[in-house]
């Protein structure tokens, strides 16, 4: 191993490991030189650099004290040095501290983690979600991408930010996309029109995928004409929010005042969940009166069965359950 190879591999580390080493060899240089010179007042070299870093960090304990001039000359000589270089590495480690703090804020630090949630972009959307998610799974990772936010505050918001375009690569190597369990992205309603919000969604979609080829993608489109595009892009599930929405006035502005189907659907979509289950042989022919006796004894709320991708809801008692039906039913976050 050459001179010049170690040079090499020394200037390749980081500052803060340059000067602890750098440190390290201070102490191990003047602690064997105060052994060497004083042997009676440090019997062995680990008590002169216990020594040598007592007394350069100007802590100065007072168990081994150098008697001789030669010896006092060497404890002048560390004072001078080794001083000074324990105080810049502490300074160093400190500044260090703070611009780490500092890039994590503003979104410029890579994520490590695995199995986690990814959300982008920003809006009241993400922001009530994040808070659902926390409140629901509070060991849930969740990293943040967006390019409009310049910081976000790791204690109002406990997720890993990232500031950036999710369609780069880069951005995506950042947010460890290739080891993610699902990625959420949220239509951008800054765009100048739907379909740009559509086409921004897309393009993501592609840049997700093309990075990772099983991860669940949950994409919200806001026109029906590019539902098709995003499936095309790799999206797993499309959210039309549009629809839905839609869906949503329509009910409020059809039912009379005494009902509110806007907050029945808030109210249960926080303390319910979906899941979809596909029927087991044993419950073959079985009627759907049956069923909803069964779940109703789990805590589990049968809503209907999807066949064939059609939907049944609110179906007859003696609609019978056939093999490949899937069940739909509401079950609460707890379980």
């Amino acid at each position: 191993m050459s001179v010049r190879f170690i040079k090499q591999v020394y200037h390749q580390l980081p500052v803060i490991f340059r000067l602890l080493l750098s440190i390290a060899a201070l102490m191990l240089f003047f602690g064997t030189i105060i052994h060497l010179v004083e042997p009676k007042q440090f019997p062995t070299i680990f008590d002169g650099i216990w020594w040598a870093i007592v007394t350069g960090a100007t802590v100065g304990y007072g168990d081994f004290v150098p008697l001789t001039i030669p010896g006092k000359m060497v404890a002048i000589t560390l004072i001078l040095s080794g001083g000074g270089l324990i105080a810049y590495y502490i300074t160093t480690l400190s500044a260090a501290t703070v611009q780490h703090e500092k890039d994590l804020v503003e979104g410029k630090l890579d994520f490590k983690g695995s199995n986690h949630s990814i959300f982008i972009g920003w809006n009241e959307r993400t922001r009530r979600l994040i808070d659902l998610s926390i409140r629901n799974s509070p060991n849930t990772q969740i990293v943040l991408i967006d390019r409009t936010l310049r910081s976000v505050d790791y204690r109002t918001y406990p997720v890993h930010f990232i500031k950036g375009d999710p369609t780069e690569d880069q951005i995506l190597k950042q947010a460890n996309v290739s080891l993610a369990q699902r990625v959420l992205i949220s239509a951008d309603v800054s765009a100048k029109s739907e379909r740009q919000a559509d086409n921004d969604t897309i393009l993501a979609t592609v840049a997700v995928r093309g990075n990772n080829k099983h991860v669940l993608i949950i994409a919200e489109v806001l026109t029906r004409v590019q539902i098709e595009n995003a499936l095309r892009a790799g999206a797993t599930t499309i959210i039309r929010s549009n629809d839905f929405m839609s869906g949503l006035f329509y009910h409020e502005l059809s039912y009379t005042a005494s009902s509110t189907p806007f907050e029945d659907i808030l109210q249960l979509m926080r303390t319910q969940q979906f899941r979809h289950i596909t029927v087991t042989e044993d419950q073959h022919d079985k009627t759907f009166a049956e069923l909803v006796t069964y779940h109703v004894k789990q805590q589990h709320i049968l809503l209907g069965v999807i066949r064939n991708r059609e939907y049944y809801f609110n179906c007859s008692p003696t609609f019978a359950i056939q093999k490949g039906d899937i069940l739909i039913l509401l079950i609460a976050w707890k379980n």
